[in-house]
């Protein structure tokens, strides 16, 4: 019987080894969008067809406001993480939804930004610095989206099947993800927003 266990446990750890290299896999994947994304923004950012401009558009203090959030999000997700090396799951729980009201938070702050570009007459369609922008700055945004999903789930998980190891493995993957998104923006913002104010 402990033979059989054991033999278990080692297809399930060499099944999970393989789950976290081909998420690796993705998010260079994902990585690859990301860069092409940026270097049509920068291709596109000095055409505004006569519009609004990034100067005109971008408030540099909400936008700082949106990198806090997302910065201290990935802080706490860290924190969840450590409570799972240290098996207190009610403590991950705690995290991760404090990482989640920080997420939403983040993209609350990107939709009233949207929304007032729009009403603006600066939509999407108005030029291609803005259909560039809305692509790229929408495209993280989405996957934020996606990353709060998965932190809901990620809860759900942690509260019905405690810390198992298939649940550790996803969370570790998640927190990459999130972590991801974190340097991603980062690039939105001393790509996009910062030489836009300038």
């Amino acid at each position: 019987m402990s033979v059989t266990t054991d033999l278990l446990e080692h297809e399930e750890k060499k099944s999970l080894e393989s789950r976290e290299f081909g998420f690796w896999i993705y998010l260079m994947t994902d990585a690859v969008i990301f860069a092409l994304l940026f270097a049509s923004y920068v291709v596109l950012s000095k055409n505004s067809a006569a519009g609004p401009t990034s100067k005109e558009l971008f408030d540099l203090g909400h936008t700082a406001g949106e990198t806090a959030l997302l910065l201290l999000s990935s802080l706490t997700f860290g924190v969840a993480t450590i409570s799972m090396s240290e098996d207190r799951s009610n403590r991950v729980v705690q995290w991760l939804i404090v990482t989640l009201v920080l997420g939403l938070g983040f993209l609350a702050m990107e939709l009233i930004e949207f929304y007032g570009m729009i009403a603006q007459g600066a939509g999407p369609g108005t030029s291609g610095f803005l259909s560039a922008f809305f692509t790229l700055v929408g495209t993280h945004g989405l996957h934020v989206t996606f990353g709060s999903i998965g932190i809901c789930v990620m809860i759900g998980q942690v509260l019905v099947k405690g810390l198992t190891l298939p649940v550790r493995s996803r969370l570790v993957r998640l927190g990459l993800f999130w972590h991801f998104l974190d340097i991603v923006w980062i690039g939105i913002f001393s790509v996009v927003y910062l030489p836009g104010v300038m």
